[in-house]
């Protein structure tokens, strides 16, 4: 059986997405992002499932610092609508609790329900971590804010289903691999992920990318972040609709390499619907 890793406890958000794009194979959890690609990268798992991107709270840290040198690929990708359920021990109602307990991102995307019932905010490693320890307490002053995978594992009762403040909160999540799998060019929409440093010349951003302008390349992705310490925008991730082996990506790919350093491809694989 295929084993799928992903960061979080039993009932998390990457759980619930695992579960729903591999129905058949063994979720594997692990506390942190490094200890779910060491999984991979040493043989513990076929894959991880990695958030990337938050429709919210914008890229999910310390992902693209692992990425380019984790030796893993990014074989597909996935949107999860995140929905976050008020729950809380059986008993308690919305006039006993006092407190609500979640991942800290969860707590800022709930603030309407949490001012509504004059909750004190309480911040707990992940959304399923929290559901897990307002079950244990047996607290009916205690609630949780998680995933509705979270009330049934953990035997909570929803006491408010779709408590987020924004409908379009939304989380893409990758798929990681140890093989770098390249779906066939000609065979619907494609997304291809790669990472660059650029030189240390005037206009080199704006040269290198010009290639892609040229070429009819639509890039819906482009990010800086610093490497090493260095306060400069040394490194970019980029992402970009079109497959390497098609003739207008090819050359801008070819363009890229004359003004920048370290150009990898991470992943090249099937665009998800949900894009369309």
């Amino acid at each position: 059986m295929q084993r799928i890793a992903y960061q979080g406890e039993p009932g998390a958000n990457s759980h619930l997405v695992c579960k729903q794009a591999y129905p058949d194979a063994e979720p594997l959890p692990r506390a942190s992002f490094e200890e779910a690609f060491a999984a991979v990268t040493g043989g513990d798992a076929d894959l991880a499932m990695i958030p990337i991107d938050n429709s919210i709270a914008g890229r999910v840290a310390d992902i693209h610092h692992f990425l380019p040198d984790s030796g893993l690929h990014i074989i597909g990708e996935h949107f999860l609508r995140i929905q976050f359920m008020l729950m809380a021990t059986p008993g308690a109602t919305t006039e006993t609790i006092r407190t609500v307990h979640s991942h800290v991102h969860a707590l800022g995307q709930c603030r309407k329900v949490i001012r509504e019932l004059g909750l004190t905010p309480q911040i707990s490693g992940d959304t399923a971590g929290a559901a897990r320890e307002v079950a244990e307490a047996k607290d009916t002053s205690q609630a949780a804010i998680a995933p509705p995978l979270a009330a049934e594992i953990y035997g909570l009762e929803i006491l408010r289903e779709d408590v987020e403040d924004e409908e379009h909160n939304t989380t893409r999540f990758v798929v990681l691999s140890r093989d770098f799998v390249v779906p066939p060019a000609n065979n619907g929409p494609v997304v291809t992920t790669f990472v660059f440093n650029v030189r240390n010349i005037p206009a080199a951003l704006y040269k290198a990318l010009g290639g892609f302008a040229t070429n009819g390349i639509n890039m819906t992705k482009l990010e800086s972040y610093m490497v090493g310490g260095q306060f400069a925008a040394t490194q970019f991730l980029a992402e970009v609709d079109g497959h390497p082996d098609d003739p207008p990506l090819a050359r801008a790919l070819e363009e890229l390499t004359f003004f920048t350093t370290d150009v990898k491809v991470l992943g090249v694989y099937p665009a998800a619907p949900f894009r369309a």
